[in-house]
């Protein structure tokens, strides 16, 4: 074996497809699920995204050997999500589609991710957003990290990646303490928002990727069955979805001298004070 140093890293980066923040949010109320016809990379997937990028470059880029694989579930037009992270420098990607995902909670998604995780041979960092922006469940990574053996680090705010050591330490808030984290590779790593600054694409990352390949596997190549993931893998399940009810109006004080009394008595009426 080489020395630690010249030991090429494979990171898995995953990226989610998610509806677009800036619409109004829809469930179907035949299959109760989102409607993800307006969706696009998750924005705090770019985060995670940007830490894999950093810490190649910091250790001798993609002339090393290293990989940044950007890996999903999803179906079809998840592969965009997946595209957008090759053209922000990830090498390659990596798509889970099959029908039978369509429903999973994050019980059933975690499974499929370690599978997917596991497909791909000596994988030494996965790399997380703090959250998917559509369910914020911010489970997904401690789940995977179960379910691999790996270390988790969630929550980094910061992260410093030791080659010669092949360690991660992250900091991260707590209250009013700061924390530092240390774990050996392999391990399981989420950053939040202020871990850093994504990159956008620019032109030539965005050419440079449509020579970069996707691979695509369904669950048979994982060696995973339909029953393991959806709803019948499930341990959650959605009963009822209703439209959010309209916003009534405010109550208006005139303020004729005794304005302030009054906003006191509708604060303290609303247990506010």
């Amino acid at each position: 074996m080489s020395d630690a140093n010249n030991t090429p890293l494979t990171l898995v980066v995953l990226v989610k497809h998610v509806p677009d923040v800036q619409f109004d949010r829809h469930i179907s109320q035949d299959s109760l699920r989102l409607d993800r016809s307006e969706s696009v990379l998750s924005e705090l997937d770019e985060y995670a995204v940007e830490a894999a990028l950093a810490i190649v470059e910091e250790n001798g880029g993609f002339a090393a050997g290293h990989q940044v694989i950007a890996a999903t579930v999803g179906p079809s037009s998840s592969a965009n999500s997946v595209k957008k992270a090759l053209q922000m420098g990830a090498s390659s990607g990596l798509h889970l589609n099959d029908e039978a995902i369509a429903g999973s909670d994050t019980v059933a998604t975690s499974k499929a991710l370690a599978a997917l995780v596991s497909y791909v041979p000596d994988v030494d960092l996965v790399i997380t957003g703090m959250a998917s922006t559509d369910a914020e469940t911010s489970v997904i990574a401690a789940q995977l990290a179960e379910r691999l053996g790996f270390a988790q680090l969630t929550h980094a705010q910061s992260v410093e990646f030791d080659a010669s050591q092949r360690e991660v330490t992250i900091h991260r808030e707590h209250g009013d303490q700061r924390l530092s984290l240390k774990a050996a590779l392999p391990a399981v790593l989420s950053v939040t928002d202020q871990a850093n600054d994504p990159r956008y694409p620019n032109f030539k990352g965005i050419m440079a990727a449509k020579k970069k390949s996707i691979e695509e596997v369904d669950l048979a190549a994982l060696g995973l069955e339909a029953s393991e993931v959806g709803a019948e893998g499930s341990t959650t399940s959605v009963l009822a979805a209703d439209q959010r009810p309209s916003r009534e109006a405010g109550t208006i004080i005139t303020d004729s001298g005794d304005a302030g009394i009054a906003l006191v008595d509708f604060l303290a009426e609303q247990k506010l004070i």
